[in-house]
């Protein structure tokens, strides 16, 4: 064979087999038939299952806007989170060997996600309390959506996806635009200047804006791995794509983003679109494009419209190229590139002339002012605002924003049922007539003629559970996010007896414990102090018992008596005060701990609460005593400097408020406001405020406030120097009349302007101790022991105040005075509940729970469920102490302050339920006395009437009724208000709680 022959036949089957290439690649790209085979096979065996238990199989994403916005992303810091506070993962998806190889090569993890999610807030009976969905407006399937949009959105964005030739087409490959992008990225190389467009289809789109990192295509690998991924989820199902590319047209339609607008945050979708930037609602949007679909010719009128609705969604599939730059800014751009492709599809025969020419006139009006939100009804909310706001404390997610974007369903324990009848009888009352038939009206309820409309009522509800108390209701009338139960701390009055009782009782189960076990002859050496009257009490009452045992000495404590006379005077908090009965009738009377307690008498509870303190600084291990009567106990100036630095914080504190705006000149003129001048005076202050201050400096401050000067005696103003400028800081104030360190505070702030009171503190430590330094000589043993004593009962009610903490008590200091005793100290109706759950389960300490379960992720590979796994139950009271409190508690029902609700409430079998509780009514006044101690204004801030309560086994709660300032002056109400409020509210309310149905622990 000739070299040319050979050369012939080498070339002519090159060409050949180049020709069937060719043939193959070509027919490949049209029909997808290889890839759809390599796509499925490379996918099978990628899925999930969810099984109980924690997952060892499960892989969360690392980044992308919609994994991290539903909070695939931060799942594995929620769990982390929640574990510490009792939770535990229940049932978590189990992802395939395959699936997570995938993710572990680098993929977006393939499956059907969603294009709707959101918070959803369930009730004990698993209907919706709260439900949000982001985006509010989609399409559920593709027959939904109008065929004009559908072909718009192809026009734009991949002409080719719905091509029906091919069952087998890869969505993730537009081989024309594709290669079209690459020979003009190609062409950047030498000319960087130039344009290129975008190989994206619809399916790696949604890739990159779900899943690459901030939504955008950081480079080739990145491209590359969006067309891998969107390929693996494609041929998913099978082969045949057809359903897969009709449900991406959906996907995309629902989820493109499209920037964000403020007052409404980011925008997702065509749907919440075109209501965020033209004010469209999206159902008539709809209506108007799917009209005339089988081609009559529409009225002038209806094209008008049709034409505005399409111009309008056209815009926003051009816009989500550059959303910010077209929907952010003047609209000009996008206007010129919507009328474009009007143009071109009319031309390419996709819409009609008529539509073209009735739209292309038409203004593109972004950013309409929207119609105002309906204002929220915080009433019938306010449950479950209160459950997000927990659920975002226990997810540290700050932002209600933020916390309603998650992919989360939580399970809570609220009746929603007996939520919302609470909720409505609580706003109802702010008429007359409803006030009028919940029987509101009365003595010591609201007066003939009262306005209801200002007060405040709110009502909280728990049931005993197995291993929790369950919050079944927390509702009040306040129209406001704000949650009275639990935001605020109010004066609730007498309430704060129960805590007194409590803390009682705990000191008699306290001696039992030290002294039951002694002998008589034991007991009998133990040394008396009258300083400790409960004490002495204990002592003698276990000599003579013949039954030790806790239960009958608590009983004997309820009958100790004391004096309800309001004449003594009470040396308490650094002063003197006096107390009065709102019974005046009991004034004469002497009454047992029982009857102070059913009755409410507050003078019993005063000299009650002054026997507690003693016993806490005199009785059980106290070494106060011997501190008060040994001088030379060196632990008296360890105290005294304590005093001494407390004391002059204090002042500090005062001084620092009155001079912190002044300038150096300003606050040198405040403090000389006051004072008398002469020379010393006037040199006292001068030298502590200016140290450094010269003779003719003196001689300024002389002549400007004495009308005369030293200058011309040189003698005399080195003697004002010498004599006043070396004393001591406690003698210079002595002299000026000053408090010292109101002298030392106005001369740091000349040399340390803007000292924040922090920095004063700090730089005061030595000059509290040098002011107070006469105290410590020990001529003065009285003024030390008045002080000591201060301190010593500071103590005691510190040792108080932990124990009403352990019992919830909310707040993180206690009012060191027996006024604390009838509720001078605050509270709130959530820690009474709390206390009132303690007593109700025999001084058992259940926790809370308002959560039931939180289920992140549903149906998708990253699914997890959390349920609370509650730490045992704690014994924080005797039990004991418990049942005597409850007794006493049963008996202010029975024949006490709130014996109107005895008998009121019945069980389904038409039994009588057993109702305790503690009433209290607070009045809060400011006020102030004139000249000689007369009475001067007063202002009432507000007034409050709270009820707490257990009703049978099961129940317990607060309920409570509030009036702020300028409306309490005008009532007179007391806790008879919310106790016939809820022999009102508690018929009602008992057969829905009762009806079952509710998911308990």
């Amino acid at each position: 064979m000739t070299r040319f022959k050979k050369v012939f036949w080498i070339s002519g089957g090159l060409a050949v087999l180049g020709a069937l290439a060719a043939f193959a690649v070509v027919n490949e790209l049209k029909t997808s038939r290889w890839q759809s085979a390599f796509w499925r096979d490379f996918s099978r065996g990628a899925g999930f299952s969810v099984e109980a238990g924690a997952s060892d199989a499960i892989r969360f994403p690392q980044t992308g806007p919609y994994d991290e916005r539903l909070g695939y992303h931060d799942l594995p810091h929620f769990i982390e989170r929640l574990e510490p506070q009792g939770f535990a993962i229940t049932r978590q998806a189990r992802m395939s060997p395959r699936l997570v190889e995938l993710q572990e090569h680098g993929l977006f993890t393939p499956y059907r996600e969603k294009n709707q999610a959101g918070l959803t807030v369930r009730d004990c009976r698993s209907t919706a309390l709260l439900h949000t969905r982001v985006p509010q407006r989609a399409y559920e399937r593709f027959e939904d959506v109008p065929p004009l949009l559908v072909s718009a959105l192809l026009f734009v964005e991949d002409r080719h996806l719905l091509d029906a030739e091919s069952a087998q087409r890869n969505p993730a490959l537009d081989p024309e635009r594709f290669a079209k992008a690459a020979v003009e990225q190609g062409l950047r190389v030498f000319n960087p200047r130039g344009n290129a467009t975008g190989g994206s289809t619809l399916a790696t789109q949604i890739e990159k804006y779900r899943h690459s990192p901030q939504g955008r295509t950081g480079s080739v690998r990145e491209k590359l791995r969006q067309m891998v991924s969107a390929s693996v989820r494609a041929y998913q199902d099978g082969e045949d794509t057809l359903a897969r590319r009709r449900q991406i047209v959906v996907d995309y339609l629902d989820t493109v983003p499209l920037a964000a607008r403020p007052g409404i945050g980011e925008v997702h979708g065509l749907g919440d679109g075109l209501w965020a930037w033209y004010g469209r609602d999206f159902r008539e949007v709809n209506r108007l494009l799917a009209d005339n679909a089988e081609g009559a010719a529409p009225t002038p009128e209806a094209l008008q419209r049709q034409a505005e609705a399409f111009k309008q969604a056209l815009s926003l599939m051009i816009a989500q190229r550059r959303p910010s730059q077209h929907l952010l800014g003047d609209g000009t751009g996008l206007a010129r590139l919507t009328d474009s492709y009007l143009r071109l599809m009319a031309e390419a025969g996709l819409i009609a002339p008529s539509l073209r020419d009735a739209a292309l006139p038409l203004p593109l009006q972004l950013r309409p002012e929207l119609p105002s939100a309906p204002r929220l009804d915080f009433v019938q909310r306010k449950a479950a605002t209160a459950l997000r706001t927990h659920i975002s404390t226990l997810l540290d997610v700050p932002r209600a924003y933020d916390l309603e974007r998650l992919d989360l369903e939580a399970e809570t324990s609220l009746d929603g049922e007996a939520q919302a009848l609470a909720a409505r009888v609580l706003a109802g009352l702010r008429t007359p007539a409803a006030a009028k038939a919940a029987g509101l009206f009365g003595p010591h309820m609201l007066d003939p003629g009262a306005d209801p409309a200002p007060l405040i009522y709110s009502f909280t509800l728990f049931e005993r559970g197995a291993q929790a108390n369950l919050l079944r209701v927390q509702a009040d009338n306040i129209n406001q996010p704000f949650d009275v139960n639990q935001g605020a701390r109010l004066d609730l009055g007498s309430t704060a007896k129960l805590r007194t009782l409590v803390s009682y009782l705990e000191l008699v189960a306290e001696l039992h414990a030290r002294w039951s076990g002694l002998s008589t002859a034991q007991l009998a050496a133990l040394a008396n102090n009258p300083r400790d009257p409960l004490g002495m009490w204990a002592r003698q009452y276990l000599l003579r018992a013949k039954d030790r045992r806790l239960a009958p000495m608590l009983e004997a404590a309820m009958e100790r008596k004391y004096s309800a006379n309001p004449g003594e005077s009470f040396f308490t908090g650094g002063g003197l005060h006096q107390f009065e009965n709102f019974e005046r009738s009991r004034n004469s009377e002497s009454m047992t701990v029982r009857e102070g307690f059913k009755h409410s008498i507050n003078l019993v509870f005063i000299r009650l609460m002054r026997d507690v303190v003693r016993h806490r600084m005199f009785g059980g291990t106290s070494d106060a005593e011997r501190l008060l009567k040994d001088p030379a106990d060196p632990r008296r100036r360890e105290m005294l400097q304590r005093f001494a630095d407390r004391e002059g914080s204090a002042y500090l504190i005062r001084f620092y408020r009155k001079y912190q705006r002044q300038s150096a000149a300003g606050a040198e003129a405040l403090l000389l406001r006051g004072l008398k001048p002469s020379a010393p005076r006037l040199a006292s202050v001068l030298f502590t405020i200016e140290p450094e201050a010269s003779e003719e400096r003196l001689d300024e401050l002389l002549t400007q406030r004495l009308g005369k000067g030293f200058a011309g005696s040189p003698r005399a103003l080195r003697a004002l120097r010498t004599t006043y400028a070396g004393l001591s800081l406690a003698d210079r104030g002595y002299v000026a009349r000053v408090h010292p360190l109101e002298l030392w505070l106005v001369g740091y702030l000349r040399r340390h302007p803007g000292a924040t009171l922090t920095e004063v503190l700090d730089a005061s430590a030595s000059e509290r101790q040098e002011v107070y330094a006469w105290l410590f000589k020990t001529r003065h043993k009285s003024a030390q022991d008045k002080r000591l004593r201060e301190l010593v009962e500071l103590d005691a009610f510190a040792e108080i105040h932990r124990s009403w903490q352990r019992l919830g008590y909310p707040f993180e200091s206690l009012t060191p005075s027996y006024a604390s005793a009838i509720g001078a100290s605050g509270d709130r109706p959530a820690a009474l509940a709390e206390l009132m759950g303690i007593i109700a389960s025999d001084g058992v300490r259940r926790p809370v729970q308002r959560v039931d379960a939180l289920h992140f992720a549903r149906d998708t590979p990253y699914e997890t469920r959390l349920e609370p796994r509650n730490a045992g139950a704690e014994q924080v009271l005797p039990a004991e102490v418990a049942a005597t409190v409850r007794r006493a508690l049963v008996q202010v029902v029975q024949d006490g302050t709130a014996r109107r609700l005895k008998a009121a409430l019945v069980d389904a079998n038409g039994r009588a339920m057993e109702i305790g509780g503690k009433t209290g009514t607070g009045d809060h006044r400011y006020g102030h006395n004139g000249r000689g101690g007369r009475p001067g204004t007063e202002r009432k801030i507000s007034r409050s009437a709270t009820f707490v309560f257990t009703i049978g086994d099961r129940y317990f709660g607060t309920i409570m009724a509030y009036v702020n300032e300028p409306y309490a002056a005008r009532y007179r109400f007391t806790s008879a208000l919310p106790t016939q409020l809820l022999k009102s509210l508690g018929p009602q309310l008992l057969p829905v709680l009762e009806r079952g149905g509710c998911g308990g622990d």
